[in-house]
């Protein structure tokens, strides 16, 4: 598992379709499986789920990636799962 934390200065919509593009047009067998969009007060927020497959691991990987917006800027954590062939412990390759 990995995490990536970073903060841009774009609006939510743009930091949106930045990260859509990018880990679509990055993989030949990536895909969205799932997304949530929703504003809670004055932040906004938009929840994405990719999947592609580990041509290296032979099993697919997933990639949850949330967006924040409360101002001008936009907050990404993308967290990646999967991977791991051991039973018992984690061995990613």
């Amino acid at each position: 598992m990995a995490k990536f934390e970073k903060t841009v200065n774009l609006p939510l919509f743009q930091t949106v379709s930045k990260v859509e593009n990018a880990v679509l047009n990055g993989s030949m067998t990536a895909s969205l499986e799932e997304s949530s969009d929703f504003a809670t007060g004055t932040a906004r927020v938009a929840v994405r789920v990719f999947e592609r497959y580990s041509f290296l691991g032979s099993n697919r990987v997933s990639m949850s990636v949330t967006m924040v917006s409360a101002g001008t800027g936009t907050h990404i954590c993308a967290v990646t799962a999967g991977g791991s062939q051991a039973m018992f412990w984690q061995i990613n390759t």
